[in-house]
């Protein structure tokens, strides 16, 4: 009889922002099929017995080709598990869930979904920067900063250079600098605020604000690592500096 598998979306870190489905999937299954980004915290919910199974990505460095992930979910499932396949964040925002699910579903598998706090919620929340905010930004646009296979970016730098929108950048440390070039290219002011977010939510949690045009040096001097967020917006300018700033300099929405 074939299992099931349940994608889950384990939010940012913090296991307080955990789901009630997400956790009440997660403790029915037989086995875990987790990523890199998954916080130990959570791993601690896992039931019992649960065989647990690392298929975590490293930029640069796919020790488990998402080929082979398809592969593990299917083959655990034919043999009658129930599989959690557990994920950083929402699975359904650049967390290849839905790739994941067609391949599935294609092959006769049943999925289910249990919705995770993407980085940019949790990141808005521990910091108290909001995404929108009534004068500042009207809206938000989620992207992200790295494409497969080190391709170049491909943006739509004119839409996303809107000074009355926020826009968050998802694994972006690497090509920050490219990405501050097309927004300012297009129109966005150098003076544009900026705040760089390190491990969201978690205990290791560090910020950095900066503009768009400082962030790439600023963002090199601070040495951020993945997973880093990066909240592009007049909405920067409301925020508090806390003592576990990286680097802090001043910014408002007027520049």
């Amino acid at each position: 009889m074939t299992g099931k598998v349940f994608l889950i979306g384990a939010g940012p870190g913090d296991p307080d922002l955990l789901t009630m489905r997400a956790l009440n999937m997660l403790q029915r299954a037989d086995v875990v099929v987790y990523d890199r980004l998954v916080s130990a915290e959570i791993m601690d919910l896992c039931p019992e017995g649960a065989e647990l199974i690392a298929v975590g990505k490293c930029p640069k460095n796919h020790l488990v080709p998402q080929e082979r992930i398809n592969e593990i979910l299917h083959e655990q499932a034919l043999a009658g598990r129930k599989v959690a396949r557990l994920k950083g964040g929402d699975p359904m925002i650049f967390g290849r869930g839905s790739e994941e699910a067609a391949y599935l579903m294609e092959r006769g598998v049943e999925v289910e979904y249990a919705p995770g706090i993407t980085a940019a919620q949790g990141a808005s929340c521990s910091t108290g920067v909001p995404l929108t905010h009534r004068g500042l930004a009207t809206g938000v646009q989620y992207v992200t900063g790295h494409r497969q296979a080190d391709k170049v970016l491909d943006l739509d730098w004119k839409r996303l250079a809107d000074p009355d929108t926020t826009v968050v950048v998802y694994m972006g440390v690497a090509n920050i600098g490219q990405i501050a070039v097309g927004l300012m290219t297009e129109g966005l002011a150098a003076s544009t605020p900026v705040m760089a977010v390190s491990r969201a939510t978690s205990a290791e949690e560090e910020r950095m604000v900066s503009t768009l045009g400082t962030v790439a040096q600023d963002s090199r001097e601070a040495g951020l690592q993945a997973p880093t967020l990066f909240i592009i917006g007049k909405v920067v300018s409301l925020y508090a500096e806390k003592p576990q700033d990286l680097a802090v300099e001043a910014v408002s929405a007027n520049g």
